[in-house]
């Protein structure tokens, strides 16, 4: 306890941010110089690296997130299992950039979703919210030897939120401008977005799951394909818009038309809500699906800023990152629907769309240390503010 209280008053830490989304490709690794927390929380990038998952986690982290296939002795496992390669991805990060592992003084884990249930329902005759993130934190900091904080989601949920998004705080603390009103889309499996109304502070900010980002992408890909994305979206590209199918897809989607505070995952974009409308549209060849698909993720993100921000937060510039922020097609299409607002790639201020939610996550954990709450209630519908994570000492 002695170690922890001294860390928490360091003025300047090295701290990895670790993670792994629902594209399931692997897991992202940043090692972050943090200074100070809070308002005053600088950061600088050392080193990232996207270090791959082995052959056949994918499959298996699929298969334990659908009730009808999971295991709980894959769920035990994994949950070992998933901590030995972060371990190692942590290893492989600091060797690539001759970084002395045992001067890291932190790390911040998000963890593996394999489900996420933040709606309460009657069980047992209680009501019962709740999240799943696999690769026990402590089980981390054993085989690492450094403090680790994970688990951020459980907190918020505990307290009537949705337990995402938690990049919100993050964006605050280095985004927000007295000038310009910013929006910050990350798009990863799911999209997300983060509302920075120049005039507004912390507590106000808005943010919000919007729907699907590349996870349906992904999917068709593979069944059209066997790839795993869509490379510079250069197929969705090649392909025509399919009215009747955009048409289905807006009449199907529930999710788009909810209202904040909501969070989604592959419980709801995933196989299932593709498969009645492959079985209803077998003459739309795979080219058009990628492109009606891809019109329909952007037209997502448009939508629930026309229906739930425009009136309040009228953007002036709409930064984009993770993924998603790689699909040309995609990237054209959002700027289509938004126009007269500047939208760029979040790189062109100077932050790694790659590296962006490991840099979160690194963050996170020191505001954990710190004592600070990080969850925002108006973002996840939480009861209150509340200091986010499980901190497991080595």
């Amino acid at each position: 306890m002695k170690t922890l209280f001294e860390l928490s008053n360091k003025d300047v830490k090295y701290v990895i941010g670790l993670m792994s989304g629902t594209s399931l490709d692997g897991v992202d690794v940043a090692l972050v110089e943090v200074e100070n927390n809070w308002i005053d929380t600088r950061v600088n990038l050392l080193g990232f690296i996207e270090y791959p998952f082995p052959t056949g986690l994918k499959s298996l982290v699929l298969r334990n997130s659908v009730k009808e296939t999971s295991s709980v002795e894959d769920i035990s496992q994994l949950n070992f299992l998933i901590p030995q390669i972060y371990a190692e991805a942590i290893e492989t990060l600091c060797n690539e950039i001759n970084f002395d592992i045992e001067k890291i003084d932190l790390i911040g884990s998000h963890g593996q979703t394999i489900h996420h249930l933040p709606n309460p329902t009657e069980y047992l005759g209680y009501s019962v919210s709740s999240t799943l993130q696999i690769g026990d934190p402590s089980v981390l900091a054993k085989l690492v030897g450094k403090i680790t904080v994970g688990d951020f989601r459980p907190s918020d949920v505990a307290l009537g939120g949705q337990g995402a998004p938690l990049v919100p705080y993050f964006d605050f603390l280095l985004f927000h401008s007295n000038k310009k009103n910013r929006g910050l889309l990350n798009i990863g499996g799911i999209s997300n977005i983060t509302i920075l109304n120049k005039d507004k502070g912390q507590n106000n900010v808005l943010a919000f799951d919007t729907g699907p980002g590349n996870m349906m992408i992904d999917i068709l890909m593979q069944r059209f394909y066997e790839k795993d994305f869509d490379d510079n979206g250069a197929i969705a590209c090649s392909g025509k818009l399919n009215e009747d199918l955009l048409i289905a897809l807006i009449t199907k989607d529930n999710f788009i038309e909810t209202e904040p505070p909501k969070s989604t995952g592959r419980e709801y974009y995933g196989m299932e809500f593709l498969l009645p409308l492959f079985e209803e549209f077998t003459d739309v060849v795979s080219e058009d699906w990628l492109h009606t698909v891809t019109k329909f993720t952007a037209y997502s993100v448009f939508r629930n800023y026309e229906k739930f921000i425009e009136n309040e937060t009228k953007l002036d510039e709409l930064f984009i990152s993770g993924g998603g922020a790689k699909n040309k097609f995609l990237y054209e299409s959002l700027a289509h629907y938004f126009e007269g607002i500047d939208v760029k790639v979040i790189d062109e201020i100077g932050v790694s769309s790659d590296a962006k939610e490991a840099i979160c996550f690194a963050v996170l954990a020191n505001e954990t240390i710190s004592g600070n709450p990080s969850n925002i209630p108006r973002t996840t519908g939480a009861t209150k503010p509340t200091i986010l994570g499980k901190i497991c000492l080595p």
